[in-house]
């Protein structure tokens, strides 16, 4: 198994954990269906009435879409199948609240669960970046979610400057895709503090007001999502090119601002 969930009973909080250091917490196929599967089981444990996603080892959140990965698709160009569409809390209709707790790096695929998570608390260690521009990918789920999370300007820069530059968990503050920062190693415990005051409150008015919040936001993600499919197909570089560039990239440290 690729993840961890510890439920409290007494607090009514389930720490979810991603659970894949060696891989930087990189999200397999497997843990794709986990991730899925859990989300929906979620929906029926009336002893949970609030969640925190964290990722073990403290390097990373989560690096996305684990390389490795084989991702089969259909011969079509009008199709597109994305193993990570439905990894996140909302995608899988659970409305209970989800926060999660960044310490590391969180990027790429990471955005899917960052953007589908009702806000985020991260320690100081935390960078936010999106390589899939360095790589010949398009960026285009994880841009849409992130374009309903801060300003354009912001993610703009983030997905355009690749894996040159990284958002410092200070940054990410200031712009609004994280709502407090820790000292090193106390995200968890700061989501697990606003997690238990959250699931204190009745259950039907904080369910449906993360349903309301959602709904502000869906009509443009799904619209956004639409275009998704066509624009990787068009855009993203073959297989074997997309290794080439991996392999050679830049090995200098990245600028984090």
């Amino acid at each position: 198994m690729s993840l961890r969930v510890a439920t409290d009973n007494d607090t009514g909080v389930a720490v979810v954990t991603l659970d894949r250091p060696g891989r930087l917490n990189a999200i397999d196929l497997p843990t794709a269906a986990e991730l899925s599967s859990l989300w929906r089981a979620l929906r029926f444990d009336d002893a949970v009435r609030a969640v925190v996603l964290t990722g073990a080892g403290g390097r990373a959140f989560s690096t996305g879409l684990d390389r490795d990965a084989v991702v089969p698709q259909p011969s079509s160009p009008y199709s597109q199948d994305d193993p990570l569409i439905a990894v996140g809390p909302k995608s899988n209709d659970l409305w209970k609240p989800v926060l999660a707790a960044v310490a590391g790096m969180a990027c790429g695929g990471a955005f899917y669960l960052l953007g589908e998570c009702d806000f985020v608390i991260a320690d100081e260690t935390a960078t936010f970046f999106d390589p899939h521009t360095s790589y010949g990918m398009v960026s285009a789920y994880e841009s849409v979610l992130m374009a309903q999370r801060m300003p354009y300007g912001e993610v703009a820069r983030m997905v355009l400057m690749g894996n040159a530059e990284r958002l410092g968990a200070r940054r990410a503050y200031e712009v609004g895709l994280v709502s407090e920062v820790t000292p090193a190693g106390e995200a968890l415990a700061a989501a697990v503090r606003c997690a238990t005051v959250v699931a204190r409150y009745p259950t039907e008015g904080v369910q449906g007001s993360v349903r309301a919040l959602w709904a502000a936001k869906e009509a443009a993600r799904e619209r956004g999502w639409a275009q998704a499919p066509h624009l990787i197909t068009l855009g993203n570089l073959p297989d074997d090119r997309q290794a080439e560039l991996f392999a050679d990239r830049e090995r200098g440290a990245p600028h984090i601002r």
